[in-house]
């Protein structure tokens, strides 16, 4: 009897998705501009994103990464097409949950200039409800994570610091409440190469550290094959391929793709 019960046990385990897991299904979002014109922002876009896998999303302007981005954390609806975090419609969800459970980050951090570090690492555990020491250790514990140190930077405020201490107090801050899975929308674009290549190795560290979903959103394809486990190339609002650093240097999908590669890979043997 106890050989049928593990062998139900294990099918049922499988059947749901993991904490983490990203999918939208053929999904489609129709925008109207302001003359009432519709404007097809994603159109038929399907992709899964696995627990505690790195996805880039890579593109021409106006190719629908950061829609689709948007659409992921509900701050926008689809017009067809189903989007679920964790096994769930997000249109089940609370949105005010969704978003405090998914950490989100920006391309200048998007802090508040008028609070110090330690209040924007803190804040979402404050809407939480945390006690005051509870929030402080949290704090503590993240500063240190992103390499800095609490007693140097827990009390200074945003423009006292560089445009890279700034992404580190955001990644903190999109941590704060252990979401399982982080958003972030060209988080290193504004950095200059060297801040944005020495932010790029605290990453991959941090990745290895703490196990989340990342969807990350770039124009750069060079950090997409460095950032991410797999790329999915995005072109008027569908994505042309998905795959590893290698699946599109053996096997582009199309002309599209080997031109793309082409010209946004630095040339020497590399391209």
């Amino acid at each position: 009897m106890s050989g049928v019960w593990f062998r139900v046990v294990c099918i049922v385990t499988v059947a749901f998705p993991r904490a983490g897991v990203i999918e939208l299904v053929d999904v489609t979002k129709v925008f109207q501009d302001p003359q009432g014109n519709d404007v097809v922002a994603v159109e038929g876009l399907s992709l899964q994103v696995n627990a505690d896998e790195t996805v880039a999303l890579i593109g021409t302007s106006g190719c629908g990464k950061t829609t689709t981005m948007k659409l992921i954390n509900r701050l926008i609806e689809p017009t067809r097409g189903c989007v679920r975090v964790d096994g769930t419609d997000v249109a089940e969800w609370n949105a005010i949950q969704l978003r405090r459970r998914t950490g989100y980050v920006t391309q200048s951090g998007g802090l508040f200039p008028h609070m110090t570090v330690a209040e924007n690492v803190g804040l979402l555990c404050q809407l939480e409800g945390w006690q005051r020491r509870k929030i402080e250790a949290r704090v503590r514990e993240l500063l240190e994570l992103v390499n800095l140190p609490s007693d140097e930077f827990a009390s200074r405020y945003p423009k006292e610091l560089s445009g890279g201490q700034q992404q580190r107090v955001g990644v903190a801050r999109a941590l704060a409440l252990d979401p399982y899975r982080i958003l972030m929308d060209e988080p290193f674009g504004a950095l200059d190469p060297i801040t944005r290549d020495q932010i790029h190795e605290e990453f991959l560290q941090l990745k290895r550290r703490v196990h989340k979903t990342i969807v990350l959103v770039t124009h750069d394809m060079v950090e997409a094959f460095k950032l991410a486990d797999r790329v999915a190339l995005m072109r008027s609002g569908g994505i042309v391929q998905v795959g590893t650093e290698q699946d599109f240097r053996k096997r582009p999908a199309n002309a599209f793709v080997d031109e793309f590669l082409r010209s946004h890979l630095t040339s020497g043997g590399d391209a």
